[in-house]
């Protein structure tokens, strides 16, 4: 009879140190929070999808904005908006790419889905602020780490000039804060998850420097 296997051994360990046991975090999403926040996350997550499935099919079934911080892979709900739109409109999906626009409204008053594409809540910055009466980047404040970001609205549009230019930065969104992942079978990065574009003052060499990036969780 074995009363404590090495793996039992282990789980009691992290839990002991408020930390996802291996095995845990082995079948879950990507997250370097402790047990604690880990598992309120969790419980985020599932109420989310639960509130989904439960809408009203009355309603168009979809809510009228998505936490996308709460998917467990957010690139094939970003594909899966863009086959929406490439069936709506009866055309090639390479065509199609999104433009980024920031919305006033806090997340919790939006109460009907946009025209084309989703709004998306539930993002942060690492390295500035959103300014929201300029409507651009700032500088983060004093002893800030992180900053929220606001409502966005991804909008597909056909054959787009997207790319580096003035007046926008170029900042990759990564799903922690570890920047850092692998390819998974899937051809995604299990990170990296899209390539956003913020509206600013300044050169894209400013921001870089202080290392900026969108995140969809952060480490609390």
């Amino acid at each position: 009879l074995v009363v404590m296997s090495q793996q039992l051994e282990l789980v009691s360990t992290a839990l002991y140190n408020n930390m996802v046991p291996d095995s845990w975090a082995s079948k879950a999403y990507p997250s370097l929070k402790p047990l604690s926040s880990w598992v309120i996350d969790l419980v985020q997550r599932t109420e989310a999808i639960e509130a989904w499935y439960q809408r009203d099919p009355a309603k168009q079934g979809n809510p009228p904005i998505f936490w996308i911080s709460g998917f467990y892979f957010p690139q094939a709900f970003l594909t899966g908006t863009l086959q929406n739109y490439a069936r709506k409109m009866q055309i090639s999906i390479d065509t199609i790419s999104f433009a980024f626009h920031y919305i006033d409204t806090p997340w919790n008053e939006v109460d009907a889905p946009p025209e084309d594409g989703v709004y998306i809540y539930g993002m942060f910055l690492d390295g500035a602020r959103w300014d929201a009466e300029a409507k651009m980047l700032a500088e983060s404040h004093p002893k800030q780490l992180f900053a929220d970001l606001p409502v966005v609205w991804l909008k597909p549009e056909v054959d787009r000039k997207g790319g580096a230019r003035d007046g926008v930065y170029i900042s990759p969104c990564y799903k922690t804060l570890k920047r850092a992942g692998v390819l998974s079978t899937t051809g995604h990065s299990t990170n990296y998850v899209m390539t956003m574009e913020i509206p600013t003052d300044k050169p894209g060499a400013h921001w870089i420097k202080r290392g900026l990036a969108a995140m969809l969780a952060l480490n609390y």
